[in-house]
């Protein structure tokens, strides 16, 4: 059973607008929908999404079979948001989190990405990518064997670590067990306060469970949506498709 949160709780205030930022469309379609469209493709039977800035709007924008909401009244960070859907997540299955301003992410790369963490009996996976600026990312940090040890910050990274250039694309897979424990032991302890999603890889680790990463094939389905200029960027893309 796989089932996926969409992140969808934000404002987007670069946006320039008053439109809640994952309704903001292309091609007449709000880019959450392209997010679910994906999941869906992916084998994903039940969505969740995290709502928060004018949930009511979004709600009725998104509303559909197989689909429930649940709220962040606080942005406390994307832990916080994942928190949110305790209910949802239960202790059976896999849980699939993306984020509701990611409309290029295809469906393909989705079910590649399950079957990977399926395949490597992972508690968790993380979907990262190789980017040639990764500044303003979380970055993965590997052994000297490539085995993936942890996700950090931008701001929380060290000069080293903010060489690296795989990134972190905000997107993961997690058995539902596994997550509930983690999420009940995150904290907020770093620069900016926040309960940090990527914190639960190190927790799930520290228990003993397998964690890893799957590096998707082309960065530019990871590209998040922050700016009318970059809602015009993705258009391109779904259109040259």
């Amino acid at each position: 059973m796989l089932k996926t949160i969409i992140l969808a709780a934000g404002k987007g205030t670069r946006m320039k607008s008053d439109l809640p930022k994952v309704l903001h469309t292309i091609k007449n379609i709000p880019m959450a929908k392209y997010v679910t469209d994906a999941a869906r493709s992916a084998g994903a039977d039940e969505i969740c999404y995290i709502i928060g800035y004018k949930k009511e709007e979004v709600k009725a924008a998104l509303v559909a079979p197989n689909v429930c909401f649940a709220v962040q009244d606080e942005q406390l960070g994307t832990g916080h948001a994942v928190k949110c859907a305790m209910d949802f997540i239960g202790r059976e299955g896999s849980i699939m989190v993306l984020c509701g301003d990611t409309p290029l992410i295809g469906g393909d790369t989705l079910r590649r990405f399950a079957d990977y963490h399926k395949d490597n009996h992972n508690s968790v996976t993380v979907l990262s990518a190789i980017v040639d600026n990764p500044e303003g990312y979380g970055h993965i940090i590997r052994d000297e064997n490539g085995e993936f040890l942890y996700s950090i910050e931008h701001k929380d990274a060290d000069d080293e670590q903010k060489k690296v250039k795989e990134i972190n694309a905000g997107m993961y897979v997690f058995e539902a067990a596994d997550l509930a424990d983690a999420l009940s032991e995150l904290r907020c302890d770093n620069a900016q306060g926040e309960y940090y999603l990527p914190d639960t890889l190190e927790i799930i680790k520290r228990k003993g469970k397998k964690a890893g990463a799957y590096v998707i094939e082309s960065a530019e389905e990871i590209m998040g949506v922050n700016t009318p200029e970059q809602l015009e960027e993705a258009a391109a893309v779904i259109e040259r498709r």
